[in-house]
């Protein structure tokens, strides 16, 4: 039976309405990145850091997931082999769009960590140093759960077994320029599996891919998913 790992990236959530990086007039362009993404910048000024993911979270709420949520939603449904979805995103819009399986290497703007304690826990309202964890009652130490510049992604053994085992690796969405996911098409391939690449543009890492298709992620997605499925 066949096994897929799927890597997605800032370009699936885009058609949300949630910038990527590389947006010229995205929330992002207006923030230097080592002030409100790294553990430096949240040490320097945790009121900006907290107010900058603030507005992600209002903003990721207002958005709603697009057809290619729904179309890999229904991939994961109905594929008779393993689907593991692996995403660089922080927001929830796979979850909501019906993913059961989501592996957030990067972490999860809707969930809140101590930093005295490591508890997690879901959080959907404004974030302020006056929180206190409600499991050990720390204040001043509640921060989003994600994973900023300079730390270690999430779930990185297990993402590396299911690559192991994959037959078919497929990136959507992602520059292909953040290690270590940029390193999991070489991973893939060094395995025997087929990769697949569908961006919006070819990505950082396009030619180590056996296939690159371009596109919007709400028109190619569904396409490739209908496709595999009326093949099986």
């Amino acid at each position: 039976m066949q096994n897929i790992v799927i890597l997605t990236g800032a370009g699936v959530s885009a058609e949300s309405g949630l910038g990527t990086f590389r947006d010229m007039d995205g929330l992002w362009t207006r923030y230097d990145l080592a002030d409100v993404a790294t553990p430096e910048g949240y040490q320097r000024d945790p009121d900006l850091v907290l107010a900058f993911y603030n507005a992600r979270r209002r903003n990721c709420r207002e958005a709603i997931p697009n057809a290619a949520h729904y179309a890999l939603a229904r991939l994961e449904e109905t594929f008779p082999g393993r689907v593991t979805l692996v995403t660089q995103n922080i927001d929830d819009l796979h979850e909501r769009a019906g993913h059961r399986e989501v592996i957030h290497m990067h972490g999860e703007l809707m969930k809140a960590l101590c930093g005295a304690c490591d508890h997690r826990w879901g959080w959907l309202g404004t974030m302020s140093r006056d929180d206190a964890c409600p499991v050990c009652g720390a204040v001043g130490q509640v921060r989003p759960d994600v994973v900023w510049f300079g730390e270690v992604p999430y779930w990185m053994d297990e993402i590396a077994a299911r690559l192991a085992r994959c037959k078919l690796f497929l990136s959507i969405g992602t520059s292909g320029a953040v290690y270590p996911a940029a390193g999991f098409v070489a991973e893939a391939s060094a395995q025997g599996a087929r990769t697949l690449e569908l961006n919006l543009e070819q990505s950082d890492g396009a030619a180590l891919f056996d296939q690159v298709r371009l596109g919007p992620a709400s028109q190619t997605v569904p396409a490739w998913v209908s496709a595999l499925i009326d093949a099986e």
